[in-house]
């Protein structure tokens, strides 16, 4: 799962979705100097990852771009869920997608001191770009992915994956809603145990 999926399953607790979105760059025990509430967030991001990459309807998704894109199909996977999460959006919320997005960037703003350096960085090509609602296009899906193909220096051919979301388009979104109910389920237990 991708930024929007992270946020959105963190429930309506602001500081647990900062948790869970910067969770990635966060290793071992270093969440334990966060406050509470950010600590149960990264704590959920890593058991949905683990969650994730272990389900199969996830895999089956992945193999179809494995031969392609190797160990960077998973990533690619995950964008590409997420934009069926943004173009969906109404069947899993009463929230306009704005506004859920909009509440979220200011709450990093409001809670600007504990984010990580790595977060802080990003935030303002993040807002400015407004990523989280480019993902509701092919084409601010593709932008995404050929930013993350200049990020690992143009080895992982991202830039190229939207042909596969194009030709492969129905599958990966029944795929995506096949997944997503057990994703939900397993985060909305996760966060009863936090």
């Amino acid at each position: 799962m991708n930024f929007l999926a992270h946020i959105y399953l963190s429930g309506d607790n602001d500081l647990i979705k900062i948790g869970n979105f910067m969770a990635d760059g966060i290793r071992g025990k270093q969440f334990e100097h966060f406050p509470e509430d950010v600590q149960k967030g990264i704590i959920l991001h890593r058991s949905i990852d683990t969650y994730t990459d272990s389900h199969d309807i996830f895999r089956q998704s992945t193999k179809r771009l494995h031969e392609k894109y190797h160990h960077y199909s998973g990533v690619i996977v995950d964008i590409v869920y997420d934009h069926f999460l943004a173009k969906n959006w109404t069947k899993y919320s009463d929230e306009k997608l704005e506004n859920f997005i909009d509440r979220f960037y200011r709450s990093l703003h409001e809670n600007y001191e504990i984010l990580t350096e790595k977060t802080q960085d990003l935030m303002p090509y993040m807002i400015q770009r407004n990523w989280l609602l480019s993902y509701q296009t092919v084409e601010g899906i593709h932008q995404i992915l050929t930013q993350m193909d200049r990020r690992s220096k143009n080895e992982s051919k991202m830039q190229f994956a939207s042909a596969e979301l194009k030709e492969y388009y129905v599958e990966f979104e029944q795929e995506f809603t096949l997944f997503f109910e057990d994703i939900k389920e397993h985060a909305k237990q996760k966060l009863l145990l936090l």
